[in-house]
């Protein structure tokens, strides 16, 4: 301690003058203050000679801390339990320590007093402290309140008028002589304050003096303390600390060296990224760009002023890139769309005007070598990937393949209408059979396709064709190669290019998608990215493999939509050209709307097989198309039908070849093999035999033949085959609408059997057709039709449910079974009827017969022969036999002659059961009529049902053998 003043004394030369200047003000401060207090501790009217004022600064610098009481609640309350002195304990506890400090110091207090005044004991100390404020108290009393405000001012007048309520003078100095009063009493008051606190304020006072002191020798310990130090850092820490800086100043060097570097690197990419980007090599530029990016979204450039639109131009040249990327994928992609259509038209059109020159269905692709196509695809799609802009694209080549595809069209139907058309009036005028259309014509292009012919419209839709195939090959390539790129590149020379621009196209994709959902800048969304912990971590193999498997998927989608889209741009535009001419194509022969109709279904089967989607636009207008056929052509020959009948005299005809061809083309065991073993037979071909072979041939017979079996017709009969074989060709050739088909010819049949009933069995046709009766011969003709139609039902229905799905087959089995159930019930009936014929004559003639057999007991009587009922008799069964024997299959005679014989053999033996033959004339008479008759029937084809042995007509034998026993016996 003894040397430190010495030391600082040595060092108080080297002093700052700064220094020097304060600190001597410092002391001239402490040495006036502790004059002041020296002598304010001089006066102190006390005695200070014990020392007992520095006891008292040494017991009053440590700080009491007086704990804090809550104030105690207002209102009287009742306790609910008694309150013990146990009751705050832990309260005593808490304050003891404070308490006894409290007390030390009231009990030093008390000390000081009873030094200056022996008389006071601990009570008047007590009284003194309390009657320490009284004073001023006093002085409140004496004094009005008015006075002790803190904004008093007698000259603000409302003041001056509570204070001076006089109105004179005199008064006026009155108060002011009160006002001088109350100043002594607040000075009187404020003497007696402070001679009762002079103890405390001259102690207060030494207190002062011995911490100026203090604080005087703590400064020059702090002086020399701080004169060591600087000499120490002079000594030792400066050379050093100069090291240091110098080698942060080296380091500041080098990394503004490294900064300049990256400037300049940075700049000479920009550059290089605009001749790149200017002379189209987009690898290159996608190289540049990725470093750029980089950059931006490290902290390299951060804080760089020059750098600042880095990122808009880094974005321009991938936008640029992109550009050029996209227009070289369409370029490539719809290559020389518009040179093949050319070439595909004027083939067309040279084929309408030389129809010689053939037809040329190919369609002639001269494109280059798949491998070479590939390769030229292959940066393209790369670069595309690697901006993630591959998807897009496809989008937008989508779109263009799709107008490419309209625009290709509506120049077909443009450039060959007009050729067609005038074709088309040339063959009009040597034909004589166009369809007119039924808004009259005009000169729209609705107009024009309706006026074409069914052979113009059927080489407009083979144009269109070949050129929407060749739209379509070319996206099918396109589609393969992109596939081929995205999927099959293992082992080939850039399949690790293609897997890291997959890899980085997803990343950027989903960076692109994450900016878009927060609508953040670029560089705000690579900050969001790094920082945020619930994104992703894309370094991460698993969920980098998911995003490149989730953009592989999207390419491939938007790529196979691609293709999609052109199919259903292409069918869409058939469909529409099909509707244009809705309302002519049903009126149409079957040949020319099969022409149509099969020239669709190749075009949708070859655009199905290229795209890959199937063409329900077009599947559904050529399917209400056909049925739309169907239904007008079976109400057409309804109503040929219907007329025909209503005509019919049914009158045998000969039977032209042409029908016969029908039976044997349709119902042959060869012609049915073949169609079931071959699902692909060629129906035109067939429906043309059918309709033209015989087409020249005069020659007929009497009879058609099915399956070995004659059969009688009439005209009628033949116009149902014919429709019946234009039904089942409809059938063949349109399998989709079989069951519709079949419900037609249920409904023709139907029809026909009900209407032939009412015109025959019914008389129906001597209203209509004039016919004067209903002969049997009338009847046996419609039984050989009737007959004929239920024969060939079997074979029809075997035809038309080859076509038929199995799942309807039940309900349209069940209903033609009816049909032909009903056919069958109609011949019976028929057949009834011929019985019924000869009933009702054998009736007639046996209410004749009384007459006759009066006769036969007359003597005179000499006539040989059987009686007139038995002649007529005999000669009308015999007509009808010849008559049915002639037309009727002989089981069908047979079985007719057999219910005839039994209705005669009842009714004539009834008949002559009641004559009496008692005399020999009778007897003779009536067994010459009985042999006639029984000769007549034995001479019937039912004679042949009867076994040998078994009478042909019982009881007309028996009555015979009666008549001979009592002829034998008389």
């Amino acid at each position: 301690m003894d040397a430190k003043p010495s030391s600082s004394t040595r060092s108080g030369t080297r002093l700052n003058p700064n220094r020097q200047n304060s600190s001597s003000l410092l002391s001239k401060s402490l040495s006036d203050a502790t004059t002041q207090n020296l002598s304010s501790i001089l006066n102190n009217p006390h005695d200070v000679s014990d020392g007992s004022w520095i006891g008292w600064w040494s017991s009053s610098t440590t700080s009491v801390q007086l704990p804090e009481f809550a104030t105690p609640p207002s209102g009287n309350k009742t306790l609910a339990v008694d309150i013990t002195r146990s009751d705050f304990n832990s309260y005593l506890s808490s304050i003891s320590d404070h308490y006894s400090r409290f007390e030390d110091i009231r009990n030093h207090a008390n000390k000081e007093s009873d030094d200056n005044n022996a008389s006071y004991n601990d009570n008047d100390v007590t009284d003194r402290h309390e009657r320490a404020g009284e004073a001023l108290v006093a002085c409140l009393r004496e004094v009005p309140a008015l006075y002790f405000k803190e904004d008093f001012a007698l000259e603000d007048g409302a003041t001056f008028r509570a204070a001076s309520p006089y109105s004179t003078v005199a008064e006026n100095s009155v108060l002011q002589e009160k006002l001088s009063q109350y100043l002594d009493v607040v000075e009187l008051h404020l003497v007696k304050e402070i001679s009762l606190r002079s103890n405390s304020f001259f102690e207060a006072q030494g207190q002062l003096e011995d911490l100026n002191l203090k604080i005087v020798e703590g400064c020059n310990r702090i002086r020399e303390l701080k004169e060591t130090i600087r000499l120490l850092n002079v000594d030792l820490v400066d050379s050093a600390c100069q090291i240091h800086d110098l080698n942060i100043t080296r380091s500041d060097l080098l990394a503004l060296q490294e900064k300049l570097r990256l400037i300049l690197y940075v700049n000479q990419s920009l550059a290089a990224l605009k001749l790149l980007v200017a002379s189209a090599d987009c690898a290159g530029a996608l190289d540049v760009t990725d470093d750029l990016k980089h950059f931006l979204d490290g902290d390299q450039l951060t804080g760089l002023h020059c750098f600042r639109h880095l990122e808009d131009h880094v974005a321009a040249a991938i936008d640029s890139v992109n550009s050029i990327l996209s227009a070289e994928f369409l370029r490539v992609s719809i290559n020389d769309a518009g040179e093949k259509d050319a070439v595909i038209l004027s083939k067309a059109k040279a084929m309408i005007t030389s129809p010689m020159n053939g037809e040329d269905n190919e369609v002639h692709s001269h494109e280059e070598d798949t491998s070479s196509f590939h390769d030229r695809f292959l940066p393209l799609i790369i670069g595309l990937l690697r901006t993630a802009k591959l998807p897009s694209v496809l989008r937008v080549y989508r779109d263009t393949v799709t107008s490419d595809m309209k625009t290709a069209i509506k120049s077909v139907v443009a450039d060959l209408l007009p050729v067609l058309l005038s074709r088309s009036l040339d063959s009009d005028f040597k034909s004589g059979d166009r369809i007119v259309d039924a808004d009259g014509g005009g000169s729209s292009l609705a107009s024009k396709l309706r006026s074409l012919s069914s052979e113009a419209f059927v080489q407009l839709l083979g144009t269109i064709f070949k050129i929407v195939q060749a739209h379509l090959l070319r996206a099918a390539e396109v589609k393969k190669a992109i596939e081929w790129i995205m999927s099959n590149l293992d082992g080939h020379y850039a399949a690790d290019s293609v897997a890291a621009a997959i890899a980085h196209g997803a990343l950027s994709a989903e960076l692109d998608s994450v900016g878009d959902a927060q609508s953040f800048p670029l560089s705000s969304q690579r900050n969001v990215i790094k920082v945020n912990p619930l994104q992703p971590k894309w370094n991460d193999a698993t969920t980098s493999s998911n995003l490149s498997k989730n953009f592989r998927a999207d390419v491939l989608r938007e790529n196979t939509e691609a293709v999609f889209a052109a199919c259903d741009a292409a069918h869409g535009r058939w469909a529409k050209l099909l509707g244009v001419r809705a309302l002519l194509h049903p009126k149409l022969r079957l040949q020319d709307f099969l022409h149509i109709y099969n020239v669709s279904q190749e075009f949708v089967t070859a655009t199905e097989k290229i795209g890959g989607r199937l063409g329900y636009s077009i599947r559904g207008t050529l399917q209400s198309q056909a049925k739309a056929f169907v239904d007008f052509q079976h109400e057409s020959r309804m109503t040929k039908l219907r007329a025909l009948l209503d005509q019919e005299t049914w009158v045998e005809v000969d039977v032209p070849n042409e029908f016969q061809a029908i039976v044997d083309s349709l119902f042959s065991m060869d012609s049915l093999n073949g169609e079931s073993d071959d699902g692909n037979v060629d129906t035109t071909g067939k429906v043309n035999n059918v309709n033209t072979k015989h087409e020249n041939e005069k020659s007929s017979t009497h009879l058609i033949s099915y399956r070995g079996v004659g059969y009688h017709m009439v005209n009628c009969g033949l116009i149902l085959l014919k429709l019946l074989s234009e039904y089942i060709d409809m059938n063949t050739v349109l399998p989709a609408l079989s069951s519709e088909v079949i419900h037609r010819v249920l409904e023709m049949l139907k029809f026909f059997n009900t209407r032939a009933c009412q015109l025959v069995l019914g008389a129906g046709a001597m209203q209509v057709s004039g016919l004067k009766s209903i002969t049997a011969k009338h009847l046996a003709l419609a039984s050989q039709v009737i007959s004929f139609v239920h024969a060939i039902i079997p074979e029809i229905r075997r035809i038309l449910f080859l076509k038929v799905p199995e799942t309807r087959k039940g309900l349209l089995i069940s209903e033609i079974d009816r049909v032909s159930q009903d056919y069958k019930v109609h011949r019976d009936e028929i057949h009834t009827k011929l019985v019924q014929i000869m009933r009702e004559r054998l009736l007639v003639h046996l209410r004749g017969l009384p007459q006759i057999i009066e006769t036969w007991n007359r003597v005179d009587e000499t006539d040989a022969l059987p009686s007139q009922f038995a002649r007529s008799l005999s000669k009308e069964v015999g007509y009808l036999q010849r008559v049915l024997s002639r037309t009727l299959h002989e089981a069908d005679v047979q079985e007719i002659f057999k219910e005839v014989t039994i209705i005669f053999d009842i009714q004539i033996s009834d008949a002559f059961s009641t004559v009496d033959f008692s005399t020999p004339q009778t007897k003779a008479r009536l067994n010459r009529d009985i042999e006639h008759i029984l000769g007549c029937i034995r001479s019937l084809p039912s004679a042949k049902l009867i076994e040998p042995g078994t009478p042909i007509a019982g009881q007309l034998e028996s009555l015979v053998q009666k008549i001979s026993a009592e002829t034998e016996q008389s």
